[in-house]
């Protein structure tokens, strides 16, 4: 099991967006039943995984490890929770957007 901190992480920006999606589509205060589900699957399938710290954002992933099922409710999770990030949580927001490896070498001198 990985649990290091880009998993911890990765698990909490999922969380974040599971829960604004629930709570702006099902309305309720608490996760549903169905947004529970799926939040403790995607924490299963990251503590899993098999790049550990090293992986990348689950798209570009060549193994993918959701079910079908699990894989398109998750991808409209993110769809919908993406833009409504912004304005929730920012920062996060920010952080998770992907840096290209020319800014990275840049930013590493």
């Amino acid at each position: 099991m990985n649990n290091g901190p880009m998993i911890r992480k990765e698990q909490d920006i999922v969380f974040k967006m599971i829960r604004i999606y629930c709570k702006k589509k099902h309305h309720g205060a608490a996760l549903c039943e169905e947004c529970q589900d799926l939040n403790e699957y995607a924490g299963q399938r990251l503590s899993r995984c098999k790049f550990g710290e090293e992986k990348t954002a689950c798209a570009k992933c060549p193994i993918h490890c959701y079910k079908p099922m699990y894989r398109q409710k998750i991808k409209e999770v993110m769809r919908y929770s993406g833009p409504w990030m912004l304005l929730y949580h920012p920062v996060e927001s920010i952080r998770h957007i992907p840096m290209p490896d020319k800014l990275k070498k840049l930013m590493s001198r």
